[in-house]
């Protein structure tokens, strides 16, 4: 009988002893971290870097547009804020418009869109042959100058790209179904785009699908392929051009001698060296009074640094260098190929631009006609770079809201484990039998 109640006492104390462990899995001085129902908003998933460096740019961009067109909507429209108005104000309204919507989409659902968009990109650049308007023997525009399908072209080779490199089925290393395909496409945006002529945008287009296409996984013998055939192709387009051939001679020419470079290159180091470090104050550059040719679109980063000085024009460069390095972090935290080759199509493209004009501008390259990103004055181009934009800021808020459910999910677990089932947790503790009990 005594040896019956000590067996009972100490099988009490065992089952005791049992149902105590797994309160150990919380450590004693650790709080409990419950999960929280509630999900991001929609203003918390932005990114905050990028939409700041986007407003700099685009309020440089008012500033220097009001500049730089204050006195020629005098002259044409008798009032000195009817351009910035009724032009560039409606542009940067149009472009904030579609930001919005482009950032509220989810990003992968355009993805689907690629090909109809590459389809009417063609048909746009045929019809600007046909029926675009003639300046200066180019036909660049459409619309009596509002619509460039040169603009759009760049913007659809970047989201056709990542659409057809980010597909799992496509063989980008395969010189078939890899540089085939894709020297099909680019060749053929390309050649309708220098039969405008417009060079500076096919190279552009060159470089930015050269740029996905080498990070997409490109075999290195193909890039280079794709390398040699452009720079052959341009050498042949610019022994064809006399516009072209001219602007090569008087660069190679301006850098033995500054003085024998181009007229817009004399008037760009003309306006830097008025501005000095600091600049003559904005508003009071002298050169946008028929010196510079295009003062509001290719030649305003020589505005700045009339105007704004060393300081200024280097605060824009360093803008473009803080989205250059933004838009490859928001790449390298995508959740799918798509939208990181989205992002890194749409980064290169934006610097790739800049850096031309900029490079225009210092006398470091020929002359080309390319505007600076998000502060030359230009509808289509401004809307394209905010819809760029908005895809960038969906591929941000997609990757936010994933990581935000995954520590959801992640804190409810620690929450159940800690909490939720306090007896539980140990496979088959509460239904053991101990040996005496067997017995």
């Amino acid at each position: 009988m005594a040896d019956q109640t000590y067996d009972d006492s100490r099988q009490q104390r065992m089952r005791r002893n049992m149902r105590k462990k797994p309160e150990k899995l919380v450590p004693q001085n650790q709080e409990v971290v419950r999960p929280t129902s509630g999900r991001l908003n929609f203003i918390s998933t932005l990114d905050k870097p990028l939409i700041a460096i986007v407003s700099l740019l685009a309020v440089i961009g008012a500033m220097m547009v009001f500049s730089t067109t204050f006195d020629w909507s005098n002259a044409t429209r008798g009032s000195a804020t009817a351009i910035f108005v009724e032009d560039h104000l409606r542009n940067v309204g149009f472009g904030i418009v579609g930001l919005v919507i482009f950032t509220v989409i989810d990003y992968r659902f355009w993805k689907q869109f690629a090909i109809w968009l590459l389809l009417i990109t063609i048909g746009a650049l045929i019809a600007v042959l046909l029926f675009g308007d003639d300046t200066f023997g180019a036909r660049r525009s459409l619309i009596g100058g509002r619509f460039q399908p040169g603009e759009l072209a760049e913007f659809t080779i970047v989201v056709y790209m990542a659409a057809w490199l980010g597909s799992k089925n496509t063989k980008v290393d395969s010189f078939l179904f890899g540089f085939i395909p894709f020297a099909m496409v680019v060749g053929c945006i390309t050649y309708l785009i220098t039969l405008q002529p417009d060079l500076s945008s096919a190279a552009v287009i060159v470089m930015t699908a050269s740029i996905m296409y080498f990070l997409a996984g490109a075999n290195f013998l193909h890039l280079a392929a794709i390398l040699g055939l452009g720079g052959s192709i341009g050498v042949v387009l610019v022994q064809g051009l006399g516009y072209a051939q001219t602007r090569i001679a008087d660069y190679t020419a301006g850098l033995i001698d500054p003085t024998r470079a181009n007229y817009h290159t004399q008037q760009a180091i003309i306006a830097f060296l008025k501005g000095g470090w600091t600049g003559a104050g904005l508003g009071q550059s002298t050169q946008k009074f028929g010196a510079l040719p295009a003062p509001h679109t290719d030649s305003i980063f020589a505005i700045i640094g009339e105007e704004l000085g060393v300081l200024g024009a280097s605060f824009v460069v360093l803008l473009f260098v803080a989205f250059a390095i933004r838009g490859f972090q928001i790449a390298r935290n995508a959740r799918d190929p798509f939208g990181a080759l989205l992002c890194i199509g749409f980064t290169s493209w934006v610097i790739i631009q800049a850096l031309l004009n900029i490079a225009v501008m210092t006398a470091l390259v020929p002359s080309t006609g390319v505007p600076l990103p998000f502060i030359s004055f230009g509808g289509s181009s401004l809307l394209v770079l905010m819809i760029g934009v908005g895809l960038m800021l969906s591929v941000q808020r997609i990757a936010n809201l994933r990581q935000s459910t995954s520590e959801r999910r992640n804190a409810s677990a620690n929450y159940d484990r800690g909490w939720g089932n306090r007896r539980a947790r140990l496979s088959g503790t509460s239904d053991r039998r101990s040996p005496l009990e067997q017995r």
